[in-house]
């Protein structure tokens, strides 16, 4: 068994940490010694997360219900951790949604703003309000999960595609101007896993012939601690 990296001490936050990657990397996190505040719609699943994270490690997450649908929270979000913890040493964008699989000329206006305001405004924003926690930091990791639809765009993807490509193009610009501090971007395709999005996805798929998203958690803690990434992004595929 390979053995992890200590986070002790470091500061995570985890978007879409109620279920699914978000969950299983604030899981990870925590269990590395990280203290994660956890970001997610439902206020519920965040208690259940953090009962999980207690009975693991003995210690309590921050819980911060938000919808990234509503991203000027996130400027608020910025400055109360600016005043409780000073930095951030970890950012986990897992937050995302699928959108409709349709016909592009199909797609609804407010199932575009939709795709477009999760996957990639809410990530412009993340990064706007939370860049000067992460300089803060003696070595700011910035995790993005992103997607295979990028490199291979197919029919019907286009909301999802679209928002993601843009999301990529975005972190490699901000990637680049920090070239000068110590804060590093990682772009992370987790390829298919059995999460819920996966399902919309894929409805006559059999989900037990997929990882689940725990497999992915030690290799997230792995990139959180990594102190030789390059300025340039990497992208990272996760492999089972």
């Amino acid at each position: 068994m390979t053995t992890l990296p200590s986070l002790d001490d470091k500061i995570a936050l985890v978007t879409g940490a109620s279920r699914g990657i978000g969950k299983a990397a604030a899981l990870g996190l925590a269990r590395a010694g990280a203290h994660v505040i956890a970001l997610g719609r439902t206020q519920g699943a965040l208690e259940a997360l953090d009962d999980e994270i207690l009975a693991a490690t003995g210690k309590r997450a921050t819980l911060v219900p938000l919808d990234l649908k509503k991203p000027d929270e996130l400027d608020l979000l910025g400055g109360a951790l600016h005043q409780r913890f000073g930095r951030l040493d970890i950012i986990l964008h897992a937050a995302a949604v699928l959108g409709p699989i349709s016909p592009a000329s199909h797609v609804e206006p407010r199932h575009w703003d939709e795709a477009i305001g999760v996957n990639l405004t809410a990530t412009w924003r993340l990064i706007r309000s939370f860049e000067p926690l992460l300089k803060a930091a003696p070595a700011g990791r910035a995790i993005f999960v992103t997607t295979g639809r990028v490199a291979r765009p197919k029919a019907f993807w286009a909301p999802y595609a679209a928002s993601k490509a843009g999301m990529e193009a975005l972190v490699k610009c901000w990637a680049d101007e920090l070239e000068q501090t110590p804060v590093r971007a990682v772009l992370l395709d987790p390829g298919a896993m059995r999460t819920r999005m996966r399902a919309q996805a894929y409805p006559g798929e059999d989900p037990m012939t997929l990882p689940e998203p725990d497999a992915i958690a030690p290799l997230i803690v792995q990139l959180a601690a990594r102190p030789d990434l390059s300025a340039q992004v990497e992208t990272v595929l996760f492999e089972a």
